[in-house]
């Protein structure tokens, strides 16, 4: 079953508009282990969030696929790029990244608080307290949620338990 994430920007550095404007980036320059992880657990066709980070509000503005497996992030080895690593080496890199591509902007931007405001996202891990990586999976339910919130319909029904809250994906 392919899996779902969120890809977190601050819309000055790179927003959904760049993204449809350009088409496809590299998702480079993404420094914490976890996050490194995540994308080299993506596979190619996997879909994700774009998520506008740093503004207000802040919120989910479209949809991303993922178009290119993990690869070491280029931006490591550029002594120009401020996500130079001097530590890592081209036969031992540190850091990966997977290439996406735009796949639609949403009509409206799924605001943090409305997000916040829904109890069976409780466990997105977008809304925990101190969750700060740029890179996050989202379970099948949440993803599913959040669609109808912008009228679209999912694979299947959503079947949520009787007292409407979900359990950690």
């Amino acid at each position: 079953m392919p899996r779902h994430w969120l890809f977190k920007t601050e819309p000055e550095t790179f927003s959904i508009a760049d993204l449809e404007r350009d088409g496809r980036t590299e998702w480079s320059g993404v420094r914490n282990f976890q996050a490194r992880n995540l994308m080299r657990e993506m596979a190619v066709g996997e879909l994700g969030f774009f998520y506008h980070s740093s503004v207000k509000p802040p919120g989910i503005a479209g949809l991303c696929e993922v178009v290119a497996a993990a690869h070491p992030d280029s931006t490591q080895f550029d002594r120009k790029s401020p996500y130079y690593d001097r530590t890592s080496k081209p036969d031992a890199p540190k850091w990966w990244c997977v290439d996406v591509r735009f796949v639609r902007a949403f009509p409206r931007l799924i605001a943090l608080d409305e997000l916040r405001a829904i109890p069976a996202l409780a466990y997105l891990p977008l809304l925990r307290r101190g969750q700060r990586l740029s890179v996050q999976p989202v379970g099948p339910h949440e993803w599913e949620l959040i669609l109808r919130l912008v009228g679209e319909e999912p694979r299947r029904p959503l079947a949520l338990p009787p007292d409407g809250t979900l359990t950690p994906s």
